[in-house]
């Protein structure tokens, strides 16, 4: 049997996700079905723990759908996180942001802390400007007036005006975390409304999206 690298491995698993990627008429049907709905479907396929604790949404609107794209802090420590690390442009938070695609929810760890900003409104600006559909973080967000102003469907706690360097170390970018108490991972399906946000594992969503919509038509 071939020896599997680790870069073998991680192109299989993009192979995988590019074969399994929800079309384009399955995430327009989760876009019209609530987030209780949604947690009655999964509840059926015995997943309890789907529904985001704590965020809530900052410009309430058109629902939001889009595959996760994540960002995991730990907490901030003073020799790495000063005013300078902005300006790397390696840093998972800053690379995160330039890399997230097109139509994809971008997803934020803070560990429910909020007494420092996850981000703020340029971060979110940029990330409406290329194109993504959503972000969520079971943090806090500064600038939530201009956030309020954008498009894209934006999630937080409460408002927090702190840099996120006085708490929040940026160190992954999509990989597993937990947001607002549940098990968020790459390319699963992330649904708001203007009461929260569901998370959908992957492989479930065409099912969940057939089934609630027939329960709502």
């Amino acid at each position: 049997m071939p020896h599997v690298n680790i870069s073998d491995t991680q192109m299989l698993e993009i192979e995988v996700r590019k074969m399994t990627h929800p079309t384009p008429e399955t995430l327009e049907k989760l876009a019209q079905v609530s987030t209780a709905t949604l947690t009655t479907s999964l509840f059926r396929r015995g997943f309890r723990n789907v529904f985001i604790q704590g965020p809530q949404r900052i410009n309430p609107g058109r629902n939001m759908v889009g595959p996760a794209y994540t960002l995991r802090y730990i907490p901030a420590r003073e020799d790495l996180d000063r005013l300078d690390s902005f300006a790397d442009r390696d840093n998972p938070q800053r690379k995160g942001v330039e890399e997230c695609p097109h139509g994809a929810v971008f997803v934020i760890d803070s560990r429910e802390d909020a007494t420092a900003a996850s981000a703020g409104c340029i971060l979110a600006t940029r990330l409406q400007v290329r194109g993504c559909n959503g972000i969520v973080t079971d943090g806090g967000f500064r600038d939530t007036p201009e956030i309020a102003e954008l498009d894209m469907p934006a999630y937080h706690t409460r408002p927090s005006a702190p840099t996120n360097l006085t708490k929040h170390h940026a160190v992954a970018i999509n990989q597993p975390i937990a947001c607002g108490g549940i098990a968020v991972f790459p390319g699963d399906i992330m649904v708001g409304d203007n009461e929260g946000v569901v998370c959908i594992p992957l492989h479930l969503a065409e099912e969940v999206a057939n089934e609630t919509t027939e329960m709502t038509v």
